[in-house]
């Protein structure tokens, strides 16, 4: 069982930026798809950017040009970069990993961070 945790989430003005980071407590070397999501109140949960094995990135339209998704496999680590902060951006933030070669997928969820983008 891997357990994931985020961090960096806060409270940052309308165009700044914010570095998540969701650490895990194994190797991610295994894991071919991972990303981030997230989930404003009264919303569904979105997905928001994921990586997948090769390192190919895929990105939510409203956020790409603006928002990075990267993994640090030496570090158990992926991060998302946020830039250029709107509020609209203002959400929870989960993290997730996948092994969809697996049958079942094994699918593991971080706890969420939250982000909030107001003056």
């Amino acid at each position: 069982q891997v357990q994931l945790v985020e961090s960096g989430g806060g409270l940052v003005q309308p165009g700044g930026s914010l570095t998540l980071s969701c650490a895990a407590s194994g190797s991610i070397f295994n894991f071919n798809a991972m990303g981030w999501y997230r989930q404003a109140p009264g919303k569904q949960r979105e997905l928001v950017a994921i990586i997948i094995s090769g390192g190919t990135t895929n990105y939510a339209d409203s956020v790409k040009g603006r928002f990075t998704i990267s993994r640090d496999n030496a570090k158990n680590t992926m991060y998302l970069h946020l830039n250029s902060l709107k509020p609209e951006d203002t959400a929870v933030y989960y993290c997730n990993f996948q092994l969809t070669y697996l049958s079942p997928p094994r699918i593991y969820w971080g706890q969420g961070t939250q982000v909030t983008v107001s003056s």
